[in-house]
């Protein structure tokens, strides 16, 4: 839980890309697009 808000703050507060939240967080950057995706679907924005 933790690591899906800090990717939806990375993304919409601080602007990184999709690769620079991978990078910073040490994860997959597909699993930011699959995060940011559900999210999105989800209506949270």
């Amino acid at each position: 839980m933790r690591t899906i808000r800090e990717i939806l703050r990375l993304y919409h507060e601080m602007g990184l890309s999709r690769r620079q939240i991978a990078e910073s967080l040490q994860i997959a950057h597909s699993t930011v697009g699959d995060v940011l995706r559900r999210a999105e679907s989800a209506g949270l924005g």
